[in-house]
């Protein structure tokens, strides 16, 4: 298998994980209906920076030693289950609050709200340790005989990148031309218990997983 081959291979696996919907997709929808493209994006951003790192991650064995260590795995999953946890809680709780307004979001400065989305794809993407785990089990496969294991596994998730980049940025523009139309307090209210819903769902399967 050439490197060409592999890296044309690789696309069609994670391309057909990439369009299922999933915790990503939740989270860039809700930030830039709510907050704006420019959160839509930067929450886009760290969750690609954090496929970036579980890339490099998974070809220098470092993602193996963690599958190795029952201890770290457990640590990792149990710290990402109750992050996402209580980010759902948080953001259901808020939509019962009397006199909040959450269509206002949008109206932050722009560099507090890249700053805010960017953090939580980084965040809820590193610790994640299912994703390091789904790097570990596939880019070996698809890593040519005679080339460095580090470059092509930064290759592989840099592909990922990219195809994750195309379709969510599609997936935020939509939303974001929908926006004006969804920006108002009762349908942020129920998106962000729809979305929390989701987030404590995923925590919740995150930690059972573990066990």
């Amino acid at each position: 298998m050439t490197l060409g081959q592999a890296l044309l291979s690789f696309a069609l696996v994670v391309g057909l994980l990439t369009i299922i919907p999933g915790l990503d997709t939740a989270l860039v929808i809700r930030g830039t209906v709510a907050r704006g493209r420019s959160y839509g994006f930067a929450a886009l951003l760290g969750i690609q920076v954090g496929t970036l790192i579980w890339g490099a991650a998974a070809a220098t064995g470092a993602a193996a030693l963690l599958a190795a260590s029952e201890v770290g795995y457990r640590v990792l999953s149990y710290a990402g289950a109750a992050y996402l946890v209580y980010l759902g809680a948080t953001m259901i709780a808020k939509t019962f609050r009397r006199g909040a307004d959450p269509s206002a979001e949008a109206v932050t400065p722009s560099r507090g709200r890249a700053r805010s989305g960017f953090l939580l794809g980084l965040v809820t993407n590193i610790t994640n340790p299912k994703v390091g785990v789904f790097y570990m089990a596939t880019i070996p496969q698809f890593v040519p005989a005679g080339q460095s294991p580090l470059l092509v596994g930064l290759l592989l998730a840099l592909v990922h990148c990219v195809l994750g980049t195309v379709w969510l940025g599609a997936i935020i523009l939509g939303a974001n031309r929908l926006a004006p139309r969804l920006r108002s307090t009762r349908v942020i209210r129920w998106m962000d218990r729809i979305t929390g819903g989701v987030l404590m769902l995923f925590g919740a399967r995150l930690a059972l997983d573990v066990r």
